[in-house]
């Protein structure tokens, strides 16, 4: 079963908390990192990290639509993990000498244009659709990109600092898991109509026209860093198992819309879902900057590489 105690949860991810200075950013090991690896690897943690902190304004919005007060703070501790997460990133580029100064690395334009929905509507989403969509982006990381890390990359110190956000990804997982089949109890004809009205509503519409492409762009990224697309499909399977291990589970309609979206993403060979997507991604290159998002949101002013307790 999905269903966890969350009680008892709440007691493991408070005495399982760490600090970046927790961590010897200057041990020895940095020099492990090849040229050959070094300007993918740059980008690769610049993306992670920012993915990170897309997550954590995620939690942040689910924080308030929490059904009861030990989920609240359950969430308002994803919140912080996933900001720490987005700095332990930091400071290993830092480590590797990927940071220009004190400069936070650059977000993509499709990650831009996320941002900024997140900071105007992800507050006033269902708790359902976050609740959906938080699982299928953290197996992704956890069961894919991060372990793809840790195969490729020999310095010591990043597998310090990924066991320990492996660690927190693992319990954000079981909660995914246990808040997606909770949803999925009552009526299902309700919750279908539920969720048709909620994909109607314009605002999660502009928020799939975000989102889509950013997907499509980091999957082709991780692929041109050498993560083979076996390991996406793998991870989506994972979802899929996880996810609709119960009735309960299968009942939520946004679990089966999730599922099957994430089996288009991975398939390149579905051309039907890929061609427009792809259109998508090229068109907001070709966006000036001077039309993107200008106003950096106060959520991201967290984001530091330094060792702070």
């Amino acid at each position: 079963m999905a269903s966890i105690d969350l009680d008892k949860m709440l007691a493991k991810i408070k005495a399982s908390q760490w600090a970046l200075a927790d961590i010897d950013w200057d041990a020895p090991g940095a020099d492990k990192i090849t040229a050959e690896q070094w300007p993918k690897l740059k980008a690769f943690m610049a993306d992670l990290m920012w993915i990170e902190h897309v997550g954590a304004r995620g939690f942040a919005a689910m924080a308030k639509k929490a059904p009861n007060d030990t989920l609240k703070e359950i969430y308002t501790y994803f919140h912080a993990e996933e900001q720490r997460h987005a700095n332990a990133e930091m400071a290993l580029m830092k480590r590797w000498g990927m940071l220009d100064g004190e400069n936070i690395p650059e977000p993509n334009k499709n990650l831009k244009l996320v941002i900024q929905w997140l900071d105007r509507y992800s507050d006033d989403m269902p708790l359902e659709v976050l609740g959906s969509v938080i699982p299928m982006l953290e197996i992704a990381l956890d069961g894919a990109l991060c372990t793809f890390l840790l195969e490729t990359v020999d310095d010591p110190v990043c597998h310090q600092a990924f066991a320990k956000i492996n660690d927190d990804e693992s319990r954000h997982l079981g909660v995914g898991f246990h808040v997606l089949e909770m949803q999925g109890h009552g009526p299902v004809y309700l919750k279908t109509l539920k969720a048709l009205g909620t994909i109607a509503d314009p605002r999660l519409i502009l928020g799939v026209a975000s989102y889509v492409p950013l997907l499509n762009r980091m999957r082709d990224n991780i692929i041109e860093m050498g993560l083979g697309e076996e390991r996406l499909y793998a991870a989506m399977k994972k979802f899929e198992r996880i996810g609709g291990r119960t009735q309960e589970g299968r009942n939520n309609p946004w679990y089966q819309i999730i599922s099957r979206h994430g089996r288009m993403v991975v398939n390149r060979r579905n051309r039907m879902y890929h061609a427009p997507v792809d259109a998508m991604v090229k068109l907001t290159d070709r966006v000036p900057e001077w039309v993107m998002p200008s106003r950096v949101p106060t959520w991201v002013k967290g984001i530091t590489y330094k060792p702070t307790a």
